[in-house]
Formats: structure tokens, C-alpha cells, sequence
């Protein structure tokens, strides 16, 4: 992956690094992506983000400013493509939002890429599927994405692509967390048929509305409030998509995978952030005392048992009474308990606190892993 550049983005093939969405937007789609993860895939996220919120990373692509990867923020085509020469112009192309994107992804997948690695390819990825949804991110060489058509908005000089990234958000007046509440409004089947899109399909929708808007900008238009009440319900729905996108690509990446090993501040990171509600997933077995009221996955040696009739207590970490956790298995659980010894295994399950120990209540084998 490419280290972290300080010098300014240039231009590249005559197009700028374009921001997208502005700050407000790609926060909204950060959040809202972390409202539909598993928790699994929440877990493993915050684990490969070293415990930072995937809102707090969702701008640091633009940040970064690296001239080497500027074009990954958008993607120059000819108007007038039909969905195939369209899919086509796509599927020929190098080095922008949707190349970017199949190699942030296929990065993620790649076992032997480091954390750090990861780390700065999740931190693009999640602020790539946001530029792919800009809908002036996919848009004409000649005038830079719409940089160059000047505009008025708000008795303001703009231009279009500054309007779509952030001038008819701001207009709305809302806070981050009402702009959330108000834009991820999308119905189950939204989200199945969103989630079961390519990448060439959020683009080809992007670029089917910056086709509209080329039709009806014309340089020094005022944009009056019919403009605006059409289009800030296009730009609802566009955050929205792509929050739901983005956490249906995450939850494809993560939902069964193993995060990296948290250890020291960062494991404790985790479990606070667990504690706000925020992640629960896989934690070390030593921080388990952390994230009692949480569903974990949480891995150890069996060191001792005990049958006490209704259950069989199962200590993980330490024999009784050093044990880290105590495993309660009861029902179908309890058949499991003549082949756990000296075994290491992973639990699922809540943790409760029993007497000052955490405890997890185990009913159906399924809960337990060898």
C-alpha cells in the first residue's frame, strides 16, 4: 500500500483530487455503515482501525493528499454512454474510484498483508465507496468533475461539483447525528437489493444522475428552491446507499473473519468502545471482565470442570477459583463437557456477571468451537 505523503495533491491526467461529499457526508456514511454491520464485522473493523470510530477515518483519504492515489477518487467518461458501453468504458479502466476500490478490497482479503497495510486500505475503502456515490465523482474530464461550472447558491458563488459535495447538505442545517437520523431511512428490501449491487452499478447510477445535471447546469445559473428540494432528496438517498454499501461490502469481509490480535491499550480501546454499545465481537480472554452485558467471541484453554448437576462449569484461563471466565453449560451444552479438557476453544455467547466472575450460559452446542 502507499505510505503517507505530505505533499499536495496534484493534478493528474488534467482532473484534481476531488473531495466528495464534504465532511458532514462521508461521516454520515461512515455512521451509518456501522449501524448495519454484525458484530463480528464491527469488531474486526475497529480492531484493523486500531479502535478509531469509522466516522473519525471516513476523510482521511482526502486528507492524506498522496498524488499517487488522487485518481482513486473519481473516474472521467464521455456523456452519452448506454449501460453497456458504459459497463464496458468501466471495465477497461485503471487507476480510479473503481479500480481503487477491487484492490482496497481485494487487500483486505489478502492474508499476507500486514495490519498496517490493512489499516490504511480499510481507511480508503471506507471513503471510496462515498466518492463512488458523488454523483459528480463520476462526470467529465473537460470541466473537472463540474469544478468549472460556476454557480450561485444560497445568494453565494459556487460551482457544481462544490454543491453536490456539501452546499445543499449544510443548507439542511442538520447536526451529523440528525442528518443520520433523517437519510438512513432504507426499507429491508432497499437494503437486499442495494447490498446485491456491483460497484459498476453505483457508479452507473452516479453517472446517470451527473448526466441530468450537465443537461440543466449552465454556467452562472442561480439555484432556486425547486433545484433544492429535488435534488437534497437525491443526496438523501445517495448517502444512504452508500452507507448500506459500504457496511454490505464489510460484513462480505469480515462477518467470519478473525480480527488481528488486540493487545495493551488498543484491547482496552476495544472493550470500551464494546461498553458504548458500539462493537462486540472477538475479545482476549483477559479483557473479558470488560464487556459483562456484551455477546463476544471469546477464545481460551479449558484448564478445569465441574458438574453441579443442573450445569457443568467449565474455567477458561486458570483452574477454579483463578478462572478468567466460567463457561456454564447447560441442555444439549452439557454433552460437550467430556471432551473440553485441556482443550483451547472459542465461546459465543453473552457475558454475565456471576459473583463478581464473568460468565457465559451455554444451551446449544453450535456456541462452542474447537
Amino acid at each position: 500500500m502507499i505510505k503517507k505523503s505530505f505533499f499536495a495533491a496534484l493534478a493528474l491526467g488534467g482532473a484534481f483530487c476531488l473531495i466528495s461529499w464534504g465532511f458532514k457526508g462521508h461521516r454520515a456514511i461512515a455512521t451509518i455503515a456501522q449501524k448495519h454491520l454484525t458484530s463480528n464485522t464491527a469488531y474486526v473493523v475497529s480492531a484493523y482501525l486500531k479502535g478509531e470510530a469509522m466516522a473519525d477515518v471516513s476523510t482521511w483519504a482526502d486528507e492524506n493528499k498522496n498524488p499517487k492515489t488522487a485518481p482513486w477518487h473519481f473516474v472521467n467518461l464521455p456523456l452519452g454512454l448506454s449501460h453497456d458501453a458504459f459497463v464496458r468504458e468501466i471495465s477497461q479502466s485503471d487507476n480510479n474510484v473503481y479500480t481503487a476500490i477491487l484492490k482496497t478490497e481485494a487487500s483486505l482479503k489478502d492474508k499476507n498483508l500486514s495490519v498496517e497495510d490493512k489499516n490504511e486500505a480499510l481507511k480508503y475503502l471506507i471513503h471510496l465507496i462515498g466518492d463512488a456515490h458523488q454523483p459528480m465523482h463520476v462526470s467529465c474530464k473537460e470541466d473537472k468533475g463540474g469544478n468549472t461550472i460556476q454557480l450561485r447558491f444560497d445568494n453565494k458563488g459556487t460551482n457544481l461539483h462544490s454543491l453536490w459535495d456539501g452546499r445543499m447538505i449544510d443548507h439542511e442545517g442538520l447536526s451529523e447525528a440528525d442528518i443520520v437520523k433523517n437519510y438512513d431511512v432504507a426499507t429491508a428490501a432497499q437494503i437486499k437489493q442495494w447490498q446485491s449491487d456491483s460497484p459498476v452499478e453505483w457508479l452507473w447510477e452516479s453517472y446517470q444522475i451527473s448526466s441530468e445535471l450537465y443537461k440543466i447546469s449552465k454556467p452562472g445559473q442561480t439555484i432556486d428552491e425547486a433545484y433544492y428540494q429535488k435534488y437534497i432528496q437525491v443526496t438523501r438517498k445517495r448517502i444512504d446507499q452508500a452507507g448500506i454499501r459500504l457496511a454490505g461490502e464489510l460484513n462480505k469481509l469480515f462477518n467470519s473473519a478473525s480480527a488481528p490480535a488486540a493487545n495493551g491499550d488498543l484491547s482496552k480501546t476495544l472493550a470500551n468502545n464494546a461498553t458504548k454499545g458500539i462493537i462486540v465481537g472477538n475479545v482476549d480472554l483477559k479483557d473479558i471482565a470488560g464487556f459483562i452485558g456484551k455477546s463476544v467471541n471469546v477464545s481460551g484453554k479449558v484448564f478445569s470442570s465441574r458438574d453441579i448437576g443442573s450445569m457443568v462449569l467449565v474455567n477458561l484461563g486458570a483452574a477454579y477459583p483463578n478462572q478468567l471466565l466460567t463457561v456454564a453449560l447447560k441442555g444439549k451444552a452439557r454433552e460437550l463437557s467430556a471432551n473440553l479438557a485441556d482443550k483451547t476453544i472459542t465461546v459465543t455467547g453473552e457475558v454475565i456477571d456471576y459473583k463478581g466472575k464473568p460468565e457465559i450460559i451455554i444451551t446449544d452446542p453450535a456456541q462452542i468451537k474447537f
